[in-house]
C-alpha cells in the first residue's frame, strides 16, 4: 500500500517552497526610515546655500579669470589678471593697511572684551553701566556708530578734542586715521567678544576658587591658574572670529574715511570696490577677493596652528 500525502500537506510544502524561493528583504531600521524626513528638511538649506553661496563663489572663480567688466561682459584671459596683481603696488600697499588694522584691532579687541567681561562677573553693579556703555553700539547699524564717531572726534567742534585739550584731526591725519578708525571699530565690536567670554567665565566652577582659597592662593594665583587656563578655549575662538571679521573690514573705513587721506587707511575690500564700480573692471576685482580670500585661509592656518601649540603647552 503507498504512501500519498494528503492534499492539505502537499499544499502546505508547495508554498513552504515559494516562499523559500523569494528574496528575502530586510526589514529597514527606525534610523533607514528616517532619511527621507531628514533630507525634506535640509534640501531647503542645501538648495540656498548653493544658489547664494556656491554658485556665486564658483562665478567669480570663473570672471577672475577673464577680462570681464562689471556687467560681466568680456572674454577668457588665463592668469593675466594674477599676474598684474602680484606686480600691482597699490593692491600691495592695500594688504599692508589691512594687516595693519588687524594688528590693531585683534589682540586690544579681544584683551578689552576679556577685561570688560571679568568686571561684569565680579562686579554687579558696573554691569548695566559697561553694557550700556559697549554692548548697545554693537547692535546699532555701522552708519550710526560712524556718524557718532564722527561727531566725538571731530577736530573743531568733536567732545573727545575738547576735553583733552587737542586740535588732531583724526580721521584727516595720514599718521592717527588709521589708529581712529581702529578705535571706533574696538568700541563697536567689542561687545560681542565681551558677551562670550562672559559666557565662558561663568561656566568656570566657583568650587575650583574656593579649593584654591583654602589651600592659601591669592587673588592673581587664582587668576593666572584657574581662569586663565579655562578661558584659553574661548580667547582662541574670539581671536579667530576678530581675525577674519577684522581682515574683511570695508564698512567702517569707507564711511569713516573713504580710504584716504592720501590712501592710507585704503584697505583691500575697499580697493576690490574701487577696481569693481569706479574702474569697471570686474574680472580684475574678482581676483582681488579670491586672493584676499586666499590670505585669510593662509593666516588663520597658521594662527590656528599657533593656538593649538600654546594650548598644548
Amino acid at each position: 500500500m503507498s504512501n500519498i500525502d494528503p492534499p492539505g500537506k502537499t499544499a502546505l510544502a508547495a508554498t513552504t517552497a515559494t516562499e523559500l524561493d523569494r528574496p528575502q528583504t530586510r526589514p529597514q531600521t527606525p534610523r533607514r526610515r528616517k532619511w527621507p524626513v531628514a533630507w525634506a528638511f535640509v534640501a531647503p538649506f542645501l538648495f540656498f546655500y548653493g544658489l547664494f553661496l556656491i554658485y556665486p563663489a564658483i562665478q567669480v572663480c570663473y570672471l577672475s579669470l577673464t577680462n570681464s567688466d562689471i556687467a560681466g561682459q568680456g572674454g577668457f584671459i588665463g592668469v593675466r589678471n594674477y599676474v598684474e596683481l602680484m606686480r600691482d603696488q597699490e593692491f600691495w600697499a592695500s594688504v599692508a593697511h589691512t594687516v595693519y588694522f588687524v594688528i590693531l584691532t585683534v589682540v586690544p579687541n579681544t584683551a578689552v572684551g576679556f577685561f570688560l567681561a571679568l568686571l561684569v562677573v565680579r562686579l554687579k553693579r558696573l554691569r548695566l553701566p559697561i553694557l550700556s556703555a559697549f554692548f548697545l553700539p554693537f547692535i546699532l547699524p555701522v552708519s550710526v556708530v560712524t556718524t557718532a564717531a564722527l561727531w566725538i572726534l571731530d577736530a573743531n567742534f568733536g567732545i573727545f578734542n575738547f576735553f583733552a585739550g587737542t586740535t588732531v584731526a583724526w580721521f584727516q591725519d595720514p599718521g592717527w586715521a588709521m589708529p581712529a578708525v581702529a578705535l571706533v571699530t574696538i568700541w563697536w565690536t567689542v561687545g560681542f567678544n565681551m558677551l562670550l567670554f562672559i559666557a565662558g567665565l561663568q561656566n568656570i566652577p566657583g568650587d575650583l576658587y574656593e579649593a584654591a582659597a583654602i589651600d592659601g592662593a591669592n587673588g592673581f594665583q587664582r587668576f593666572f591658574k584657574i581662569t586663565c587656563p579655562l578661558i584659553w578655549p574661548v580667547a582662541s575662538l574670539v581671536l579667530v572670529l576678530q581675525l577674519i571679521a577684522q581682515f574683511k573690514i570695508f564698512d567702517q573705513v569707507y564711511l569713516l574715511t573713504g580710504g584716504g587721506p592720501y590712501n592710507s587707511t585704503t584697505v583691500v575690500l575697499l580697493y576690490m570696490y574701487r577696481e569693481a564700480f569706479q574702474q569697471n573692471r570686474g574680472g580684475y576685482a574678482s581676483a582681488v577677493a579670491i586672493m584676499l580670500v586666499l590670505i585669510i585661509i593662509l593666516v588663520s592656518a597658521l594662527q590656528f596652528q599657533l593656538l593649538r601649540f600654546r594650548r598644548s603647552q
